[in-house]
């Protein structure tokens, strides 16, 4: 039975896909990002598909303030919180090891880590004191979660931190009915894999483009593991283009 939902990363990409699947599935959806005009995109698509009416909630995930007046925000309209999609995360350009700096590191980590603490957090709380008591939290991780790619440093280490974040939430959740799960996704058409259409780097060292997949695939396995009853839990689901160098990489 559809609740209410939060995907956060939600103004374009894997997010938007999501909150609109989720929207289409009878949830209450509301929607975060930094980028506002992006929101009311989704938004607007979301209309256009006879499900609109998602609530825009413009955030920086990695600020604490911003994250507390979101929930209170969602609280205030929805009045619980039934599932989150932990999915906001950028990333920085391929960069060597022993070149890479303080900012890019910590660009990355303040928002795929620290964001997706604070929001885990926050959707944590709320699901701790609402009645019924419980919820689903579902982070985003990534292919990177189990391998790197070459000069991904700050992204590798940010989705295995992810990994072991997301284990924490599901033993810590289970006094209060609050699953959690992982999704770890590769290739998934959007923005973000563009550029594999033109080749990217390997572990060989060489460039070879790479296969990707419909991002269509990873909303409706999200919405999914969002469907199930709290007394079932999809722990970690690998979704990936078939033929991606994953299986085998290095």
């Amino acid at each position: 039975m559809a609740g209410t939902a939060l995907v956060t990363g939600a103004s374009s990409g894997i997010g938007r896909a999501v909150a609109l699947a989720l929207a289409k599935a009878g949830y209450k959806v509301a929607i975060c990002a930094r980028r506002e005009e992006g929101l009311k995109d989704t938004d607007a698509e979301a209309g256009a598909l006879g499900v609109g009416g998602l609530l825009v909630l413009p955030c920086d995930v990695s600020d604490p303030d911003a994250v507390e007046a979101m929930f209170t925000r969602i609280e205030s309209a929805f009045g619980r919180l039934d599932v989150i999609f932990n999915n906001a995360g950028t990333n920085v350009p391929a960069t060597s090891f022993g070149e890479l700096s303080w900012s890019a590191w910590k660009k990355v980590i303040d928002v795929n880590l620290n964001g997706m603490f604070l929001c885990a957090s926050g959707a944590f709380r709320l699901m701790q004191r609402q009645r019924p008591q419980g919820g689903r939290i579902i982070n985003n991780g990534s292919i990177s979660a189990h391998v790197p790619r070459p000069g991904s440093a700050p992204y590798t280490a940010s989705k295995h931190a992810v990994t072991g974040l997301t284990r924490s939430i599901s033993l810590d959740g289970r006094p209060y009915d609050i699953a959690c799960g992982q999704i770890d996704i590769g290739n998934a058409a959007s923005h973000m894999t563009e550029r594999m259409a033109k080749g990217v780097p390997q572990a060989d060292g060489t460039m070879k483009p790479e296969p990707t997949m419909d991002v269509q695939h990873v909303a409706d396995a999200v919405v999914h593991m969002a469907g199930l009853p709290l007394e079932a839990n999809v722990q970690f689901m690998t979704i990936m283009s078939t033929k991606m160098p994953f299986i085998g990489r290095g």
